[in-house]
């Protein structure tokens, strides 16, 4: 009996899955690594929030915008975050300081969203679990009234008193009166994170056998209430609406330009570390980039799928944006899909299915969040501390602070919270992510190529065009931004090239044509293009896909500014909520966010402590234009060993730099 126990303990002290090459836990297969990473990004906000987005703004125009987002911001950012993931071997924090240490807060502050957003995800599975309870009552318990259900059943909030807002500022603030803990959304919510916690206490091994459940059981079930909602009466009507309908003068609506690219950002997850993190447990030769690509297209095709179900009970119910108000993201699943199950034969069985459907897909969106935080410590603390240890400690903490939003005033702060989160810190996040990454990552060979001054008036004018475009487009107009902003970064960048000294070493074919194409290049796209590069001398081995010549002008002038447009959108909406302490405290809990990010662009020693103690020199490299950083790394190793200060940056034109096959500048020969 007593070895039974102890067999039983060191299983579950011991991590699971089998280890990599270089000691890392390795997922079981590469499926179950897809299965997670989609986990992560398929959610039930595929199934209620994307419709209710689409339902706002019906017809075919919608895929304009949705299509090109994909391109633009979601496969690009997920193909860096897999790619570093996997090539640097480390989570958020580990993987950004082997790209450069001043990148050390870019990686906390993904850290720290999905931190906080995994806490109040929690408490919307919640509310899914008091529907599915319910579910099993017959008749339903909120047949004939499902608003009223939802507000007093589930909801249980009191209503808060309002503030006022005069042409002086704020008059008076809104106040809460409900302060008590709900005792259902309590018991539910201790539930919810049991559930977590058993699909991912002992690393990958475990994580990608619960990903077999929690993902492929809600992807058939799905398929089952595709097909009984496509077969309702009236179905068609509502199916034509999202399928069949064009509305070409919305194609110049910003709102639906905005709402397209916000939906396909948010669905996506990049910037939240999971995919980090869990492409840190892959192979380090895997088909990063094919992956990147297989987990965009699956969440964005499932979605597009799964909402033929909800027009089909869209039409059943005979709604629309005619006769119906702008639905909120809440409305698809938990009123809108509720009142027409109600009127279904076996609205019992219906009913179980769809809320069991949302608590899977929500379970496997909520794990990875809390697995970013667990690499996180393991990787800085692994040596001490058995990971399981780490889950129970964390999945208590995230419990407790969670009863904030199990309170009767719970709903409202989980919406400012949210709000200021996704909106401004997530999306600060990834801008972060995209342009940081492509200047400073090697900055030191363009010093070396093109001096100082002409770096930095390079960088100043494409950071400054962006702050000050996009504070005269609001407080102007559009045309007037655009104008600001690409008037400052033309100046900087005519100024960088003026002062610049021409580089001696060799660029790309059309760019080594003459002197002023050489610095352009150098200023323009040699930290980005480098950073492919040398990403690709791992994660594009043998018959993977490799990272495009395309993709790091894409990230830095396309979608790195498109982003930064997207996120100073939020500052005007708080000026009109700055008298609700919920929305003033998520405002605040954003920014902490963003203070990370840029404090340690200037001081990345005070980041130290997050950083694990054998890996905090791993950003710092030798300045040797076009040289692979594999090569680098291994000179810098030589001279620790050797006990020499500093080597010499290397030849590149030596047979060690050619047998890799790449050349002076880092192109395939």
């Amino acid at each position: 009996m007593l070895g039974n126990f102890s067999k039983v303990r060191k299983a579950f002290m011991q991590g699971g899955g089998k280890k990599s090459e270089d000691g890392r836990d390795q997922w079981p297969s590469r499926a179950a690594f897809l299965l997670a990473s989609m986990g992560g990004a398929i959610g039930q906000g595929n199934i209620i929030r994307y419709p209710s987005q689409v339902f706002n703004n019906i017809g075919l125009q919608w895929f304009v915008p949705y299509l090109l987002s994909i391109f633009v911001l979601a496969i690009p950012g997920l193909i860096l975050e897999v790619a570093i993931g996997q090539a640097y071997r480390g989570g958020a924090v580990a993987a950004y300081n082997r790209m450069n240490r001043r990148m050390r807060g870019v990686g906390l502050a993904s850290v720290m969203v999905s931190a906080v957003v995994v806490v109040y995800f929690a408490v919307i599975l919640v509310w899914i679990m008091i529907y599915f309870r319910h579910s099993f009552t017959s008749p339903l318990p909120w047949t004939g009234r499902t608003e009223e259900f939802y507000n007093m059943q589930v909801l249980r909030q009191v209503d808060p008193i309002p503030g006022k807002i005069g042409s002086n500022g704020v008059e008076s603030f809104v106040s809460y009166p409900g302060m008590g803990l709900i005792g259902e959304s309590v018991g539910w919510s201790a539930f919810i994170w049991f559930c977590v916690f058993l699909c991912m206490f002992n690393g990958v091994g475990i994580t990608g056998r619960a990903a077999y459940f929690t993902m492929a059981l809600p992807i058939f079930m799905t398929v089952v209430l595709l097909g009984r909602c496509c077969s309702l009466e009236n179905a068609g009507r509502g199916i034509r609406l999202y399928f069949a309908s064009w509305d070409s003068d919305n194609l110049a609506s910003g709102q639906l330009w905005q709402t397209a690219c916000g939906q396909v950002f948010f669905s996506t997850g990049v910037g939240f570390g999971y995919y980090i993190a869990y492409a840190s447990y892959n192979s380090m030769w895997a088909n990063a980039v094919q992956d990147a690509v297989i987990i965009v297209c699956s969440n964005c095709a499932f979605e597009t799928i799964a909402a033929f179900a909800v027009f089909g009970v869209v039409g059943y119910l005979d709604i629309n944006p005619a006769n119906t108000p702008r639905l909120g993201a809440f409305e698809i699943g938990f009123l809108t899909y509720p009142a027409a199950i109600v009127a279904m034969p076996g609205a019992n069985f219906w009913a179980v299915i769809f809320f069991l459907t949302l608590l899977l897909l929500g379970i496997s969106s909520t794990y990875p969040m809390l697995d970013v935080v667990v690499t996180g410590i393991m990787d800085r603390y692994g040596h001490k501390l058995p990971r399981p240890l780490v889950a129970v400690v964390l999945v208590v903490i995230a419990f407790l602070i969670s009863l904030m939003y199990c309170s009767q005033f719970g709903y409202y702060l989980l919406d400012g919270v949210d709000r200021w989160v996704n909106n401004l810190a997530l999306v600060f996040v990834v801008w972060s992510e995209l342009a940081l990454s492509t200047t400073v990552y090697r900055f030191k060979d363009v010093f070396t190529e093109t001096g100082k001054p002409a770096f930095a008036l390079w960088n100043g004018g494409y950071f400054l065009g962006q702050i000050c475009g996009v504070a005269v487009g609001h407080h102007v107009s559009g045309g007037a931004g655009a104008g600001v902003g690409f008037g400052i970064f033309i100046v900087g960048a005519s100024s960088a090239l003026v002062v610049c000294k021409t580089p001696s070493t060799p660029a790309p074919r059309f760019w080594n044509k003459n002197p002023v194409l050489k610095r352009f290049w150098f200023l323009a796209f040699y930290s980005g293009n480098q950073l492919r590069r040398d990403l690709n001398v791992i994660v594009a081995t043998g018959k993977n896909w490799s990272i495009p010549m395309l993709w790091s002008p894409l990230v830095r002038y396309i979608s790195a500014p498109v982003l930064f447009i997207v996120y100073s959108l939020s500052y005007p909406e708080f000026w009109t909520l700055r008298n609700d302490p919920v929305y003033v405290f998520g405002f605040i809990l954003a920014h902490f966010c963003l203070v990370f990010a840029v404090v340690s662009l200037v001081l990345p020693k005070y980041f130290d402590v997050f950083v694990p103690m054998h890996r905090l020199d791993d950003g710092k490299r030798l300045a040797a234009p076009g040289v692979n950083a594999n090569i680098l790394e291994a000179e810098i190793n030589d001279s620790a060993e050797t006990g020499s200060s500093r080597s010499p940056p290397p030849d590149r034109s030596s047979p060690a730099n050619k047998s890799l096959g790449v050349g002076v500048t880092g192109e395939k020969l």
